[in-house]
């Protein structure tokens, strides 16, 4: 109101006061003018910050219970001494190369929060970046096979869909059809069915690429696991054939608009630079 009494009185002097080819300039429409250009240099500002979101995708140094090649699902344990190694060499090659994260995410297992922290720590990130943890991002749940030898589990697979022994689970199998056998394997109906599975793993990745867009972008560490990862990857593509997954082994994907792309699978040579 008080910007339009302004005007209103600038009108009647020019009327009363002045002659009639003398105008006197209003300031008002030149304000406005510089306050749309404000905006859209700001508008311009902001879309020159964003960054492309860039996934850096491994999985947790090895374990206790990898050594001893048991089931390790929602059950833990801790890294072991080379896994520790592996995890620092990680972190070093990372930093070598010069990337520095914008955020980073783990599942809430102890064996990949304590990875994320090694890489973090050689990074020089672990003071300044909070680690997200996310339920979500839990390898398979196993059931009653947590903890017990693989080729145990595999047998029992076996088994139950009538196959001759635990090589053939092994080649004959595709991904989507071992996660459905163990559940259905499971007596106590704890463990998870492919479409159990994957919808929770592609729940967190989605939550995760949306995020760092919304935050502008960046470089983005995740420490998930072995299944975890193949899911992704499985139903990114459902062409894609299964393959184990090197502890600390990074998957640079890209994110975009709900998007993944895929540009690197079981990169080690973050960890063969951060040996040197």
């Amino acid at each position: 109101m008080k910007k339009m009494l302004f005007v209103f009185l600038v009108s009647m002097l020019t009327l009363s006061g002045c002659g009639a080819n003398e105008k006197t300039p209003e300031k008002a429409p030149e304000e406005k003018t510089e306050a749309k250009s404000e905006e859209k240099t700001e508008e311009k500002t902001e879309e020159t910050e964003k960054k492309e979101v860039v996934m850096y995708l491994t999985r947790h140094g090895k374990t206790m219970l990898n050594t001893s090649d048991r089931v390790q699902g929602w059950a833990d344990s801790p890294l072991t001494e080379p896994g520790v190694k592996v995890a620092e060499q990680l972190g070093r090659g990372l930093n070598l190369e010069e990337i520095k994260f914008d955020a980073v995410y783990s599942s809430d297992s102890g064996r990949a929060i304590e990875t994320a922290k090694i890489v973090l720590e050689q990074c020089g990130q672990l003071d300044t970046l909070p680690l997200v943890q996310m339920k979500d991002l839990r390898e398979w749940n196993f059931g009653i096979f947590e903890g017990d030898f693989n080729d145990n589990m595999l047998e029992a697979i076996a088994k139950t869909i009538n196959y001759e022994g635990e090589e053939d689970v092994r080649v004959l199998l595709g991904l989507d059809e071992l996660a459905d056998a163990i559940a259905q394997s499971d007596e106590t109906k704890e463990a998870e069915d492919w479409e159990t599975a994957s919808g929770r793993i592609m729940s967190a990745f989605d939550k995760i690429g949306a995020e760092a867009e919304a935050n502008g972008g960046g470089n983005i560490l995740v420490v998930a696991h072995g299944m975890t990862i193949n899911t992704l990857f499985k139903v990114l593509d459902p062409e894609y054939v299964t393959k184990p997954v090197p502890n600390a082994a990074v998957a640079k994907i890209t994110y975009a608009d709900g998007q993944f792309t895929v540009e690197t699978v079981n990169d080690e040579s973050y960890i063969e630079k951060g040996a040197k």
